[in-house]
């Protein structure tokens, strides 16, 4: 049976395939002529033989004089090159030899040879020009491209739209005419290779993405199925508008047959154990534009073992572990400091890496053995050599952690299941090394027993409890808010400009060329992750290891949600909050003459304290009643908070001041001044006091030493300054972003880096009662006078969701839990979930206790 040798990885980057025809080597040895196929490419002549041991000869056209390409009447074709690639000889995938010799060709239709030869012409011209997009733009007129309607499944189809585009696969491309119909989408390609259409029903279709192809909104990926590594076709469109137009049609007619997913409900599903981490983060890939059939946004995944010489891995010793939270580069400290040398040095833009952690280059390193042609083709028929293959992990790891430039991160085969990637099951002849060795299979550590053996224990390592609790560190750095900016700075997590989505504007590069140029060098370079997070991602909440001997396995490496806060982290505790629907009131106490305005207690919980607007800061515990009333003013305070070392309560007012009160001495020890107007709300993180207030700004302060028991002295780090009175604010769980709401109903989300805001929304109609960040950090929710609670998007800034009250709503707590006799004012909680505490509109103080 005929075997077809020939593929497009034979062609150069950027070359079109057009059409074949049958023919003869009358130049081949032997009595008899080599009957094949006479393959026509923009950039060169390829003939492959029909008989398999013959080698496939390719004829670069720009080798070829003008004047020695001829047609005569017996329908020859000669071509006299100075070189030819010698490809596949012997049906052997091998690097590609050379040969200077003259090649005659007989096509079996001698009615054709004229045409033929037109074209050759047309296309040597194209190849010869001097500029790279003159020649571009003559090759693209020569590309006949029209839908035959004769394929349509149905003569009842009826077509929506039409337009040419390319079909993707690793380092090719495949240009053609896309149809879409009432029932099917059809790619027909140019050529009609590897098929003369391809044709999927709307139907089955489970899933599509838009995705980035050269840094450019161009593509569309459609899934069949629900495997992230196997898609039935990606598109590369010549506009963004008809890219989207196709994208809607699907997206509608898939309206109601299936479920969007994004980041965040995966992200849901991985932190209460319903998806593996393998799988989230094959999610997160896909979700970021990294596909399988780019190879230039390959799907990443992180080295998570850091022993590599052991005779046995011990999975329960974090020294096993590579540091999740730090990017390759930043592993090593010594290394580290020489980048970091340079990256001051350096002239804007700057960047810390000079190669990415995946390339093109980097993915093939680690296939080579399974996927050798992709590897000649991208490195012009050559393997690289021998001493620079993937010959062992081991030393793969070392180079990654000592190497000057390289930096580079796994793929997912390393957790997979298919080990064939660690061996050389063709047979290639990839080089011998220094010491004389040949390259064979991959050196695996000491632990592993074989190369199955090796991707098993890779796999329990991903999904071992180090991994699930420190997963979304490296989350952070690669899909997260470390990605870009100031944080990516601090985490010495910086690539060159030219990797980033926005970095390069290759529609606005006018000259043909730089535009070629550019598209190359981002293709080879390779691409950073579409960014998906832009707060800190949420830990994974893990069940608690009792048996610390007990040998980790892939049945125990899914955690799933516990019956039992006992059995939980203290970040599980504080997740699990959110599934409370049951609370049993413990205690009241009626203990100020006016409404309760903010509650603080003490780390051990034996002493409460509470502000209200009759001005008085009370202390009391729950068995021993009332123990102090302060005063500082006349005026109403408007929250109160705790120090964490428990020695000092803060209590706003509504004087314009900010006083602390020493628990120790039962007096006021110092008092904040300054604002124009009442001080609303205060927040304390990180020896930082946060302060809102109705002259339209927010205070950013630091004490000396406030815990001195001495005058402090304050220092205003930074102004947030407002077009309203602030009535309140909130930090989110990292304390990077800062959100405040105002009298008018605005919105404003800051980095507390900068003073500028980040996003802002009219979301109420009136007052904003309070804002707080949901525990992802990834939705601000506010309560207003207007009666709405509002949920707002916080990476987008728009408002996604709101809740209508009957009455006005002054804490988000009403609306989320239960109805008390009267509004909630404010509210305290500790980590442990397990009480609770509100004052009131009606003077009262209620203790409560979760029923699990």
């Amino acid at each position: 049976m005929f075997m077809c040798r020939f593929s497009l990885l034979l062609l150069d980057l950027e070359e079109h395939y057009f059409e074949q025809h049958t023919a003869y080597n009358l130049t081949s040895r032997g009595p008899v002529a080599n009957s094949g196929s006479l393959k026509i490419c923009s950039k060169s002549v390829i003939f492959e033989p029909d008989d398999a041991v013959k080698p496939i000869l390719k004829c670069a056209s720009h080798t070829v004089p003008l004047n020695s390409l001829i047609a005569v009447v017996s329908s020859f074709i000669k071509k006299i090159v100075s070189q030819i690639y010698l490809i596949k000889e012997e049906s052997v995938v091998a690097p590609y030899k050379y040969e200077r010799i003259k090649v005659t060709f007989q096509l079996e239709a001698p009615g054709k040879t004229e045409d033929v030869v037109q074209m050759l012409l047309q296309l040597h011209r194209a190849s010869c020009l001097d500029k790279q997009g003159d020649q571009a733009a003559m090759v693209s007129k020569m590309k006949q491209i029209s839908i035959n309607n004769h394929f349509f499944q149905h003569v009842t189809e009826i077509p929506h739209m039409e337009c040419v585009a390319e079909m993707v696969s690793p380092l090719v491309t495949n240009a053609g005419h896309v149809c879409i119909t009432d029932c099917n989408l059809y790619f027909q390609p140019m050529n009609s290779y590897p098929d003369s259409v391809v044709q999927i029903g709307l139907h089955s279709v489970r899933r599509i993405y838009k995705r980035r192809h050269g840094l450019r909104p161009l593509g569309l990926e459609v899934f069949c199925t629900e495997n992230d590594l196997c898609s039935d076709i990606y598109l590369k469109f010549y506009s963004t508008k008809e890219r989207d137009e196709l994208y809607y049609y699907i997206a509608t007619f898939l309206e109601n047959h299936i479920v969007e997913c994004t980041a965040e409900s995966y992200m849901l599903q991985w932190q209460r154990g319903h998806i593996s981490n393998y799988q989230y983060l094959l999610h997160l890939n896909n979700l970021a534009d990294r596909s399988v059939n780019d190879l230039s946004q390959y799907p990443v995944f992180p080295w998570v073992i850091s022993d590599y010489s052991s005779t046995e891995l011990d999975l329960l010793n974090p020294a096993s572990f590579r540091d999740l939270s730090k990017p390759i580069g930043a592993l090593n400290t010594e290394r580290l400091e020489r980048l970091l040398e340079r990256y001051r040095d350096m002239p804007e833009p700057r960047f810390m890496y000079g190669s990415h952690y995946s390339s093109p280059g980097y993915v093939l390193f680690y296939l080579v053995r399974v996927a050798p042609e992709h590897m000649l083709c991208l490195q012009n028929g050559r393997f690289d050599h021998a001493d620079r293959m993937f010959n062992s992990v081991g030393e793969t790891w070392k180079n990654c952690l000592e190497g000057g430039t390289d930096f580079k991160e796994l793929i997912p085969e390393f957790y997979g299941s298919d080990s064939s990637f660690l061996k050389n099951l063709l047979g290639l002849n990839l080089g011998r090394r220094q010491g004389g060795g040949r390259v064979e299979k991959v050196e695996l550590p000491p632990w592993a027993s074989d190369p199955d053996d090796f991707l098993e224990k890779m796999r329990l390592a991903l999904e071992s409890q180090y991994v699930s609790e420190h997963l979304h560190e490296w989350i952070d750095l690669v899909f997260g808010y470390k990605q870009r900016g100031s944080e990516a700075v601090a985490a010495h997590n910086v690539f060159h400009p030219v990797t980033y989505e926005g970095g390069v504007d290759c529609d606005s590069i006018e000259d043909p060329d730089q535009k070629i140029a550019m598209l190359t060098q981002i293709l080879e370079f390779g691409q950073t992750p579409r960014q998906l997070f832009v707060t800190p991602h949420p830990q994974r909440i893990t069940p608690r290891i009792h048996n610390l001997s007990a040998t980790p396995s892939l049945s125990s490496s899914e955690s799933k949600p516990s019956d039992s806060f006992e059995d939980l982290t203290e970040e599980s505790k504080k997740m699990a909050w959110s599934n409370m629907n049951k609370l049993a009131l413990q205690s009241c106490h009626k203990i100020h003459k006016e409404a309760v305005t903010g509650i603080a207690v003490t780390l051990g919980g034996d002493s409460i304290f509470s502000t209200s607007q009759d001005s008085t800061l009370k202390m009391f515990s729950k068995e021993n009643g009332l123990q102090r009333s302060v005063s500082f003013s006349n005026m109403a305070l408007s929250s109160c908070l705790m120090l964490p070392d428990d020695k000092i309560v803060v209590c706003s007012s509504w004087d314009n001041n900010v006083y602390f009160y020493s628990v120790a001495y039962g007096r006021r020890q110092d008092t904040l001044m300054g604002h124009d107007d009442a001080v609303s709300h205060i927040c304390w993180r990180d020896d930082k006091l946060y302060t809102a207030s109705w002259d339209s700004t927010i205070w950013k302060c630091v004490a000396d030493d406030i815990s001195s028991n001495k005058r402090t002295r304050f220092d205003l780090l930074a102004e947030f300054e407002h077009e309203a009175g602030v009535n309140t604010l909130d930090l989110s769980p990292a304390g990077t972003l800062l959100a405040t709401g105002t009298k008018e109903g605005t919105l404003t989300l800051w980095d507390i880096a900068n003073p500028l805001p980040l996003n802002q929304l009219t979301c109420h109609s009136g007052k904003i009662n309070q804002v707080a960040f949901s525990p992802d950090s990834r939705h601000i929710l506010s309560v207003g006078e207007d009666s709405c609670l509002a949920v707002t998007d916080v990476q987008t800034g728009m408002l996604i969701a709101t809740v209508h009250a009957e009455l006005d709503v002054t804490q988000i707590w009403n609306l989320l839990y239960c109805k008390t006799n009267s509004a909630v004012t404010c509210m305290w909680m500790n980590e442990q979930c397990s009480s609770i505490i509100t004052g009131g509109v009606d003077k009262q103080i209620i203790l409560w206790k979760p029923e699990y």
